[in-house]
């Protein structure tokens, strides 16, 4: 029973953690008018929430292995009781940096799920469950329409205070419904980064949550005063149209994942980076709010389904170190969200538009894009070399003229050669001997009029042994129909 609750008890404690992460960036529009805050400042005050919450993702991911996800999510809403209470009743501009900092911790949490939950479920499964559990950034949406709501009603300090009875609430929740039986893996942090850091995947990764995950972190803190600034909104209609960005991307998150069970992830990946690259462009032509609006959405809709595909990919290459890898993953999907409302404002101060700072946005995506098919082609080179290597049956591949370029292991293991003794010979430093000349004229005449030849044939190991073995040599053409390598196979046959 305890099992079960997990997947809804996780993502609920997603949206709280949420919830209170975009607490200031959705309060903003008010808090200014009690609190003085330049604008050249206001970018700071709404991305500095995101530093931390970024950065402690990686130890949080961690120890939610080593502790269990119970202690973890408890643990971190009774630490977020302080700054809410500090942002409360903030009165300068360095209240709001210091309470803001720590309300990372709500973003942080994200880590703790995506390591805790796929070990109650296949494989197969995980796309799904990671999808299901990351709609919990729906938390963001639902603090971007309430938070003004109330604040219109009752103020924002008072509002703020609200969110104390909800992660009080959550934090008993978790003592008494987190599973205490959770399986926990007790390696050192050290040693799991050590364990991934040298993985390129782990990095190519990174930098594509860093665009997927960081849009919507970014246009989810950009937008409300965005909005308002750029197209004189009223605070709640910008609230009400940034929470519709958010829900989009939100439901689109386990789609994201369940598309990444049964589809070629990458492949995807592809849609997901040509969908952002085309809404970037679009954006910076500073069109319509029609048109705005259709860019967001695409952009709303391409990153929540790039957001459910990466966390289908980071179990299934880091199984043994999902909780580190998982973190660093997700805090490169944080600082994403930190950097694009700096580089919006600092480019709208200098020139008055923001269509070179959503122009960089369009070239980042497309790199991605061009990252993503060199990643996939070299990850059908990886499987192939992996075929190659571990099949049980010899295998020696030679250029045109019969010069060996590469052998397999499986050849060194029956025939006793290194692959550096035989690169660069001829095959027939195998050759026994017991083959007459026209035995070998007749095989090659077989191979220029069939393109293959199979046949029984005597070799000599390195040793000198003598062995019996089924060959097939295969001729690979270009599409010129010339040769350009020959393929051999074998086994060894020898009959006792």
């Amino acid at each position: 029973m305890i099992k079960k609750v997990q997947l809804p008890l996780q993502t609920a404690n997603l949206v709280v953690g949420f919830m209170v992460w975009v607490l200031i960036s959705s309060l903003l529009p008010f808090i200014r008018e009690d609190v003085a805050i330049p604008a050249s400042r206001v970018a700071i005050v709404t991305a500095v929430p995101v530093v931390l919450g970024s950065i402690l993702r990686i130890p949080l991911g961690y120890y939610a292995n080593v502790f269990g996800a119970r202690i973890i999510f408890a643990v971190s809403f009774i630490l977020l009781l302080f700054p809410v209470f500090y942002i409360s009743s903030a009165s300068s501009f360095a209240d709001l940096i210091i309470g803001g900092t720590f309300l990372g911790i709500g973003g942080a949490v994200f880590s703790v799920g995506v390591t805790s939950l796929p070990k109650y479920y296949p494989k197969e499964k995980h796309g799904l469950i990671n999808g299901i559990y990351g709609m919990g950034n729906v938390g963001t949406a639902v603090t971007t329409f309430a938070a003004p709501v109330l604040a219109v009603q009752f103020g924002w300090s008072a509002t703020v205070k609200f969110y104390l009875i909800l992660l009080l609430a959550f934090a008993a929740l978790n003592f008494v419904l987190g599973d205490r039986k959770e399986p926990k893996v007790k390696t050192s942090m050290i040693g799991q980064i050590k364990g991934v850091y040298k993985n390129e995947k782990l990095w190519f990764f990174s930098l594509f949550y860093f665009i997927t995950f960081g849009s919507f972190v970014a246009f989810t803190i950009f937008l409300p005063n965005f909005l308002v600034d750029y197209f004189e909104l009223e605070k709640v209609d910008a609230g009400m149209r940034t929470a519709g960005f958010i829900i989009v991307a939100t439901l689109f998150r386990p789609v994201g994942g369940w598309l990444a069970d049964r589809f070629q992830p990458l492949f995807l990946l592809m849609g997901v980076f040509a969908g952002l690259t085309f809404a970037a462009v679009l954006l910076a032509f500073s069109p319509s709010i029609l048109l705005y609006t259709i860019g967001i959405m695409l952009i709303a809709l391409t990153a929540g389904i790039g957001n459910g595909v990466i966390f289908k990919l980071v179990p299934f290459y880091f199984s043994k170190q999902a909780g580190t890898a998982n973190g660093i993953v997700s805090m490169m999907g944080g600082l994403g969200g930190f950097f694009p409302p700096l580089l919006l404002s600092a480019v709208h101060s200098l020139t008055g538009s923001y269509s070179i700072g959503f122009m960089a946005f369009a070239q980042f995506a497309l790199v991605s894009l061009v990252l993503v098919i060199w990643l996939y082609y070299m990850d059908r080179l990886s499987t192939a070399k992996e075929v190659f290597d571990s099949t049980g049956s010899g295998i020696m591949v030679t250029d045109a003229s019969g010069k060996i370029l590469s052998v397999n292991p499986a050849f060194t293991r029956l025939t006793g050669y290194p692959a550096d003794d035989v690169i660069g010979e001829n095959p027939n430093v195998l050759s026994s001997g017991r083959q007459s000349k026209e035995f070998y004229t007749t095989m090659w005449s077989v191979i220029g009029n069939e393109g293959f030849w199979q046949g029984e044939i005597w070799n000599k190991r390195r040793d000198g042994s003598e062995y019996l073995e089924l060959l097939t040599i295969n001729a690979i053409k270009n599409n010129d129909g010339d040769v350009t390598r020959y393929v051999g196979t074998f086994n060894d046959i020898t009959r006792a």
